[in-house]
């Protein structure tokens, strides 16, 4: 059992995600955790088995002095700033491990919002270049599977939503150019994953690819087809496919038929318009699919081969198969 800190742990409206991990961390009853938060007022967040700690990320005596006796840190907060910042902290505090905040892409793949980790990525190298100062790994789920249940809500918190393909009404939007490869995970996949990471004893690898199932577009399609013909009360016929143009995807816009929608969260933007927003993250996705960004390692599954992970076709038959 091993003392585990989480940073951004409490979630914005538009991620809920690390709920979703701190739930399996405590469910494995291996450790004990502490979601760092800067609100003053903890008792808005009630994740039973957790402590929540208000914390300073300006003020480096704050965070070394929490961090005492730590030996896991795992980071959900974006800003390259604040994370260099809590590195620093936890080196100087005698912290063992960090996870930064990946949680998706590969490294270096060029999508969109993703550069930022890849600076955190190198400051971890640098800091680590002479003499190994902290142990740290990179979580690298790929897509979460989730998405293909949408609209059925198939996690606890984190809002799944319709992407590219819309399992639901038998479409997909799909690039012109060709088909792309991808990893997929269940986000209940990812927290049994880092929680078994926590406790494992071996050194944690640099690169920590997690692999639910290596498919493609055009797999997840077909799949789907096959197992919407299982379910009568479903109307059936092949997917309706838009094809989108890289040229359209460059320019954050599909000019599909239909448009996938982000979940609705609150924003401060006076300018921010649900629809163009949604257009954009779906373009970027599968542009970024092209790049290979979602085609994700599995050293993660080699490490811990006993942990079954759901694949694509086991996670539709739950969602979409014959419930008689």
């Amino acid at each position: 059992m091993v003392r585990v800190v989480v940073a951004g742990g409490t979630g914005g409206m538009s991620n809920k995600s690390p709920k979703e991990i701190i739930t399996a961390i405590i469910e494995s009853g291996k450790h004990t955790l502490t979601v760092w938060t800067r609100s003053a007022n903890s008792s808005k967040h009630n994740l039973p088995g957790v402590t929540y700690e208000q914390v300073n990320y300006d003020d480096k005596d704050d965070m070394v002095k929490k961090l005492q006796g730590v030996h896991s840190v795992l980071c959900f907060i974006s800003q390259p700033t604040v994370q260099i910042a809590l590195v620093d902290a936890c080196i100087a505090a005698g912290v063992k491990r960090y996870a930064p905040n990946e949680w998706a892409a590969r490294s270096n793949s060029g999508s969109f919002a993703y550069h930022e980790k890849d600076q955190v990525h190198e400051y971890l190298q640098e800091v680590n270049r002479k003499e190994k100062v902290l142990e740290y790994s990179l979580f690298q789920p790929g897509l979460f599977t989730n998405y293909l249940s949408a609209p059925i809500q198939s996690a606890s918190y984190c809002p799944i939503w319709t992407n590219q393909w819309d399992i639901a009404n038998r479409r997909a939007i799909v690039p012109a150019e060709r088909d792309w490869q991808l990893s997929t995970t269940t986000i209940q996949d990812l927290g049994k994953v880092v929680a078994e990471a926590l406790a494992y004893t071996g050194e944690w690898p640099e690169i920590g690819g997690i692999t639910g199932t290596k498919t493609s577009s055009s797999e997840i399609i077909k799949t789907a087809e096959k197992i919407r013909v299982l379910t009568p009360e479903l109307p059936l016929g092949p997917f309706k496919i838009d094809e989108v143009s890289t040229e359209n995807l460059r320019a954050g816009k599909l000019g599909a038929s239909w448009n996938p929608l982000l979940p609705e969260f609150e924003t401060t933007d006076p300018n921010y318009d649900r629809v163009k927003y949604s257009e954009y993250v779906v373009a970027q996705i599968i542009l970024g699919g092209l790049d290979g960004a979602w085609s994700t390692s599995d050293e993660w599954n080699k490490l811990l081969p006993h942990l079954k992970l759901t694949t694509v076709e086991e996670f539709l038959l739950r969602y979409w198969g014959d419930k008689k």
